[in-house]
């Protein structure tokens, strides 16, 4: 008589097999919720680089040519536009660098600058209350100055270390040019708020 090894079949009990059911099913929800997340974020990513491209640029500032209501290291918002305004504070690009400078004039506009510093356009004395000082500056064009058409004459508030349409070096700019108008300083956050 030879002995018989029996076999057992294991059969697993219902609620093991709703456990792993359940198992599965949460490593589906959990995929599928990744995934869905990580095209969330892509999106989101994807249009806040278009909008920064294309419509609201965010800057970062070097340089003191805009003290005091601008300064080194400040970040801020620029938008976008086709028109500008005598006023406005602009980023440009000159070179391969990023300025910061302010729209003094527009095409057609007569700039003259007496000797202590103050600016004429057109004849009449602009008001200028954003500035600390007022500064002959690094004049080297002839005033006064009539500003060519589609240009913009520009000048930094820190009037006496600003290089800027007062100079031929620089000169007025174009619409091409221009990455836009600062509207909001994002940093240092103690001085978040609207540009003037």
């Amino acid at each position: 008589m030879g002995s018989k090894a029996s076999t057992k079949n294991i059969t697993p009990e219902i609620d093991q097999v709703e456990q792993e059911l359940e198992k599965e099913i949460e490593k589906k929800r959990f995929r599928k919720a990744l995934r869905s997340t990580i095209f969330s974020l892509i999106t989101v990513a994807a249009i806040a680089v278009i909008i920064s491209v294309f419509f609201l640029p965010v800057l970062r500032l070097y340089g003191s040519s805009m003290t005091p209501g601008l300064n080194d290291g400040d970040i801020v918002i620029a938008l976008k536009k086709q028109e500008y305004e005598a006023g406005e504070v602009v980023g440009l690009y000159y070179g391969n660098k990023l300025l910061v400078k302010r729209i003094i004039a527009g095409p057609g506009d007569k700039v003259d600058i007496d000797e202590v510093g103050n600016v004429y356009v057109n004849n009449e004395l602009l008001v200028e209350d954003y500035l600390d000082e007022k500064n002959y500056g690094e004049v080297t064009i002839d005033l006064p100055y009539q500003v060519p058409e589609n240009r913009w004459f520009v000048m930094g508030d820190h009037r006496s270390t600003s290089i800027d349409s007062r100079n031929r070096t620089v000169g007025t700019i174009s619409n091409d040019q221009i990455v836009g108008t600062l509207i909001f300083r994002i940093w240092p956050l103690d001085s978040l708020g609207k540009i003037e």
